[in-house]
């Protein structure tokens, strides 16, 4: 399975602008910029999305985990507060904190923490800091 998203930046870093949409259309033409990722204006940013995609895939990996163990959730919420910092290098993503608050009917505790466990490290998401990132560029002329 294969799914994209398409991000288009106009201008320089600080005074510039972009947009971002996805395959799905759930986000089409979705604002982003200095402003939003650096001065809390409304729009989107990189970090929060992760931080989306993160808590979706952690919260849908522990329900497939509940449910091999026989158990479904009422509710499962998750977030996720990434931390991006500057480092040598460069701003880094240097942290993901997942918050987890859920109602399972028939779960013990420790059922519950060990299935937390194993959702988060075998999240599709949570994997991504090892993936292979390949790339293809052309320029336009």
């Amino acid at each position: 399975m294969k799914k994209f998203a398409t991000a288009v930046w106009q201008g320089n870093l600080k005074a510039g602008k972009g947009s971002i949409s996805t395959e799905s259309g759930a986000l089409a033409d979705a604002p982003y910029g200095f402003n939003t990722r650096f001065e809390g204006e409304p729009g989107t940013n990189p970090e929060e999305l992760i931080g989306a995609a993160h808590a979706g895939c952690f919260s849908m990996a522990l329900s497939n985990i509940l449910g091999e163990s026989g158990l479904v959730a009422d509710r499962i919420q998750t977030r996720a507060d990434v931390t991006l910092e500057r480092l040598e290098p460069g701003f880094t993503i240097t942290a993901v904190h997942l918050t987890l608050e859920a109602r399972i009917p028939g779960a013990s505790d420790e059922a519950f923490l060990a299935a937390a466990a194993k959702a988060k490290e075998n999240c599709p998401i949570s994997r991504l800091l090892n993936a292979t990132i390949t790339l293809d560029a052309r320029l336009e002329q």
